[in-house]
């Protein structure tokens, strides 16, 4: 049995837009637990109070922000049919709601990264993911402390989860629409401050790197080069400016 948990103590206007999803996809035994209280509560910190409340053997993570699509929760039902599995994650799919363009590039770069990453995953994504109960509760669920706000909880749960043996899957298949909108300034900060850095801060505290996701080689040229864009602007250096806006359009084409 499922149990679908959505944080949503900032009450954001997809909620409902989201639930009804939920609601068409269920099955009759499925619950749905919408944390929305209290208000201070954090993210992580609602989707911990969702899984302690949970009946179901299995628990569904969706975001306020995330339509999903209505084979969605029969796909995740359908991994855990095998008794080796622990956890699997989902994809946005390449229809975003907002098209202006910071939206439309930031949901279907998501939407590429995790198509082209079928399989074993070390990592883990509340978008659209999902959980054995009992495995989630032994590893302490999401780490409110360390991230009171919403940043890599996921990945430091993945990370926790397949440390201790556990066995993850990505399987692109499993698709939800993404509506939130993106600027330019969101998107640069929570890649860079929330994600980006407390991601390589996970790495060095594990003492190991990790190629998952987006920090495959390729995104890791493209930040080095963008990097390298800024510092060459700076110095009013137009040829490096060039040749790493060249090497960044091609590791990102």
């Amino acid at each position: 049995s499922l149990s679908v948990v959505v944080p949503a103590t900032d009450r954001p206007p997809t909620l409902e837009r989201c639930r009804q999803a939920i609601e068409a996809a269920r099955c009759p035994e499925d619950e749905v637990l919408v944390v929305d209280a209290p208000a201070e509560l954090t993210a992580s910190g609602a989707r911990n109070l969702g899984a302690r409340r949970a009946t179901g053997d299995v628990v569904v993570f969706v975001d306020a922000d995330v339509e999903v699509k209505p084979d969605a929760l029969e796909r995740i039902r359908a991994h855990f049919a095998v008794p080796a599995a622990t956890g699997v994650f989902g994809s946005y799919d390449d229809e975003p709601e907002a098209r202006t363009t910071v939206s439309a590039f930031r949901n279907l770069l998501h939407h590429h990264v995790h198509q082209a990453s079928p399989g074993r995953a070390e990592t883990f994504w509340t978008g659209l993911g999902a959980v054995r109960r009992d495995a989630l509760l032994a590893v302490g669920g999401f780490d409110e402390a360390r991230y009171p706000h919403p940043s890599i909880e996921d990945i430091d749960l993945g990370a926790r989860l397949t440390a201790a043996g556990h066995r993850i899957e990505l399987d692109p298949a499993i698709q939800g629409r993404h509506l939130k909108v993106w600027t330019l300034r969101s998107m640069l900060w929570t890649d860079l401050a929330r994600r980006g850095v407390p991601w390589v801060v996970l790495q060095l505290r594990n003492r190991r790197t990790s190629g998952a996701l987006n920090c495959g080689w390729r995104y890791r040229v493209s930040a080095l080069a963008v990097v390298a864009v800024v510092v060459a602007l700076l110095l009013a250096q137009p040829a490096p400016v060039a040749a790493a806006a060249a090497i960044l359009l091609g590791a990102t084409r």
